[in-house]
């Protein structure tokens, strides 16, 4: 069987599941990439796994081929510090410096920052009255107030700072909007380097620059860690809090703290808001039973592979207490998301906040007038209106 492209049309009844292309596949299926060439589709979750895990599989860009449509043909290569673009050694070299720098201190304190930070908007949330627009007023500004506690950005910058990262990150912002915001943020990155060269203090970033990495570097990876920080984990809040409120048990369950933590990894497997990676082979390479030939281009789908019915049962349920062990919504492999636990952290703590402060939580408008709900290849809104 041969895919004409990357099936991206989820069902219009079924807006939380990938595109029905995706299931019923063979683990590997030859598909034709915008560019004209063909390769590979990965859905099972061994099929993943095995792609992810094995170094004969590229993450250069240069080597790449974009599957989604109207995507440019050829990338060039990843800028320095841009490791998520890199095999190793390269890509081993600035992975183990950000690893030495999540220290078990600092997720401590940035977790009762996280807490402090919930509890003042769901304040403001409280002080403004219902209807309230969740995307803006929680989900986005908790990951971004979190990236500005990793990099120690100055509070007197946090404004500015914040108002771009979200807009870069987030949806709806026009190219020019985008492009703006970023060239103020690569610019404002440059400063802030430089000024926690002068000046260091407790923070990722002062951590950084007492490694070998030059300036260009730091400002590099201080970007990628606000891309990689703020805008998956305000996506998976936004629509994590969408499952539970059309799932009663599921805030039941985010009250309590032995039952967050398990909720917040099933609505992980089942959501797969990055849905899905790219990798070339660097050498024919076997995977579940199929050559893959050297050169060849492998999309792996993140969301299939979290619901093969051969790892899941009914793998279209949310349900609590499942056993999620070896889900890939955070990846797999050398490239596996370096925040993960961040990220656990943030989810765990702003579920049980707003579901408890807001027992009664609910939409504001009826599920099927949600804007973007059958846009794009995940769903991600862009207004959340809630009441209570």
């Amino acid at each position: 069987m041969l895919l004409p492209g990357l099936p991206l049309n989820r069902p219009a009844d079924r807006p939380f599941d990938p595109p029905d292309e995706l299931r019923g596949q063979e683990p590997l299926t030859r598909m034709v990439y915008p560019n004209g060439t063909q390769g590979w589709l990965a859905t099972s979750r061994a099929a993943v796994r095995a792609v992810l895990a094995d170094l004969r599989f590229s993450a250069r860009y240069e080597l790449l081929a974009n599957p989604m449509p109207g995507a440019d043909a050829t990338l060039p290569p990843a800028e320095p510090g841009d490791f998520s673009g890199m095999d190793a050694p390269d890509h081993t070299r600035y992975r183990r410096m950000l690893v030495g720098q999540f220290t078990v201190h600092r997720m401590r304190q940035l977790t009762e920052r996280i807490e402090q930070t919930t509890a003042e908007h769901l304040d403001a949330m409280e002080n403004q009255g219902p209807p309230v627009d969740l995307v803006r007023a929680y989900a986005e500004p908790i990951p971004a107030v979190t990236i500005c506690e990793l990099l120690g950005v100055p509070y007197e910058d946090r404004a500015r700072f914040q108002a771009q990262a979200i807009l870069v990150t987030g949806v709806g912002a026009t190219p020019d909007e985008f492009a703006a915001a970023m060239a103020d943020l690569k610019q404002y990155m440059g400063e802030l380097v430089a000024a926690k060269r002068a000046s260091p203090s407790d923070d990722l970033l002062s951590g950084l620059t007492e490694t070998d990495l030059d300036d260009v570097e730091l400002t590099t990876i201080g970007l990628f860690l606000l891309g990689a920080g703020i805008g998956t984990t305000a996506h998976m809040i936004s629509l994590g809090t969408l499952a539970m409120l059309r799932s009663p048990r599921l805030f039941e369950a985010a009250r309590t703290p032995e039952t967050v933590e398990q909720t917040v990894e099933e609505l992980l497997r089942h959501l797969t808001t990055v849905p899905f990676a790219v990798r070339a082979a660097l050498d024919d390479v076997t995977v579940s039973g199929q050559l893959i030939k050297k050169g060849e281009v492998v999309t792996v789908s993140l969301q299939a592979a979290n619901r093969d019915p051969a790892c899941f049962s009914d793998p279209d349920l949310i349900t609590p207490g499942r056993r999620t062990a070896g889900h890939v919504a955070f990846g797999h492999g050398i490239h596996q998301c370096l925040g993960q636990q961040l990220a656990r952290v943030e989810l765990a703590v702003a579920y049980r906040a707003l579901a408890t402060r807001f027992p009664t939580l609910h939409l504001a408008v009826p599920f099927e007038k949600l804007p973007g709900l059958n846009d794009g290849i995940t769903f991600n809104p862009t207004e959340l209106p809630v009441a209570w």
